[in-house]
C-alpha cells in the first residue's frame, strides 16, 4: 500500500491567508535614534526592548557607539552625521513612523542631521531624553547641548530628564536654595518650543524616615500628573531611556498624553520592580517582567480553577528596589 502524497494547500485559501496578513493592524511604527549600549541596560537595545515590549515596532538608527559597562560609562565613537541621516531616510522611504524617540545623537552635527530629518515630519510626535552627559569632555558637551537645545527642543513635543540634569540643561544660572519647579522648567524648556517636560527625581521632604521622588509631567502652565516613587539606596541604570521609549510608544498608537505618562510611568516602575544586576554594575530594568511564567512553589501545579501563583523572581532580581530614575 503506497502512501498518500501530502495534501497541497488550495491556492484560494493560501491567498486568502495572505490577504488576512496584510490587513492585520501593523503596530505602531517608532524610530528611534540613540547610541549602541553593549551593556545592554539602554541606549538603543533598551529601546527596542521597551517599545516592542509596549507593542510597537522600533525602528533603530545608530548614532554613537558607548563604550561602557552597567556601572559607568567611559568613552563613545560618533557616528558620521550623514551615516546617520542615511540610515533613517532609507528607512522612512519604506515605512510609516508614527513616532519619534531621541536619546544620544553623538555629536553637535548628528544633531543637526537629525532635527533636519525631523523638521519633514511636524505632526509625527517626538518624546526626547536628555541623559546626564557629565562623562563628556566640555569641549564636546558644550556643543553637543547648544545644538540640541537650537535644533531638538523646538520640534519635541514632551522633554524627559532627571531634575537636576534638566534644571543644569534649562535654567544653568540657577542659583535658589529652593530646587526649581517643574513648571519652571516646562516654561524655560517652553521658550525653545518644547510643550511639556516629564521630569523625574524631583527629591521630596522625607516623613517618618522614608525619602520619596516625584515624577512630574508640566507644561508652562503648571503640574499636570505624575506618580511618586519611594527611594531606596540600589542605582540603576536605563530608568531613563525606558520611561521615554514607553512613553514614545504610548503616543505613537494615539494614547492622551497624561493617560500616557501614567502608564509608561507604571511600567517603568515594574520593570525596576522586577529588575536584575547582570554584572557588577547597576540593576537594569527588566523591561519584559510579565513575560516571567508563573511557577508553583511545591512544584505539584495549581489545581484547575485556582488562582496562579505570584511569579517567583530568580535570585538575580532585584524585587522591591529602588526606584532611582537616572
Amino acid at each position: 500500500m503506497t502512501a498518500s502524497p501530502p495534501s497541497i494547500p488550495d491556492a484560494a485559501a493560501a491567498d486568502a491567508g495572505a490577504d488576512a496578513l496584510q490587513d492585520a493592524a501593523a503596530p505602531a511604527c517608532v524610530m528611534s535614534f540613540n547610541a549602541a549600549d553593549p551593556s545592554g541596560a539602554g541606549g538603543l537595545g533598551g529601546d527596542v526592548c521597551t517599545l516592542a515590549a509596549m507593542g510597537a515596532h522600533a525602528l533603530p538608527v545608530t548614532t554613537s557607539i558607548l563604550l561602557r559597562d552597567t556601572a559607568e560609562i567611559f568613552d563613545h565613537h560618533a557616528i558620521d552625521a550623514d551615516v546617520i541621516a542615511e540610515q533613517a531616510r532609507t528607512v522612512l522611504e519604506d515605512i510609516t513612523v508614527a513616532g519619534w524617540k531621541v536619546g544620544f545623537l553623538g555629536s553637535a552635527d548628528a544633531v543637526s542631521a537629525v532635527a533636519e530629518i525631523l523638521s519633514d515630519y511636524p505632526d509625527v510626535p517626538l518624546v526626547s531624553y536628555l541623559p546626564n552627559l557629565g562623562w563628556l569632555d566640555d569641549d564636546q558637551s558644550q556643543p553637543y547641548l547648544e545644538a540640541f537645545r537650537e535644533l531638538i527642543l523646538p520640534a519635541t513635543e514632551v522633554l524627559v530628564g532627571n531634575h537636576k540634569t534638566l534644571t543644569d540643561f534649562l535654567l544653568p544660572d540657577w542659583d535658589s536654595e529652593r530646587p526649581a519647579s517643574a513648571r519652571e522648567l516646562a516654561v524655560a524648556a517652553g521658550e525653545r518650543g518644547t510643550r511639556f517636560v516629564l521630569v523625574t527625581g524631583i527629591m521630596l521632604a522625607a516623613k517618618g524616615g522614608d525619602q520619596f521622588i516625584d515624577n512630574v509631567l508640566a507644561s508652562p502652565q503648571g503640574a499636570l500628573t505624575g506618580e511618586k516613587f519611594e527611594m531606596f539606596e540600589t542605582s540603576f541604570v536605563g530608568a531613563g531611556d525606558t520611561l521615554s521609549a514607553a512613553l514614545a510608544a504610548l503616543l505613537a498608537a494615539g494614547a492622551e498624553l497624561q493617560a500616557a505618562v501614567g502608564e509608561a510611568l507604571a511600567f517603568m516602575d515594574q520593570t525596576l520592580d522586577s529588575g536584575f544586576r547582570p554584572g557588577m554594575g547597576n540593576v537594569v530594568p527588566d523591561r519584559f517582567f510579565w513575560a516571567l511564567p508563573p511557577t508553583d512553589e511545591d512544584g505539584d501545579g495549581s489545581p484547575e480553577g485556582a488562582p496562579l501563583p505570584e511569579p517567583e523572581m530568580p535570585e538575580t532580581k532585584a524585587k522591591g528596589a529602588p526606584r532611582r530614575v537616572h
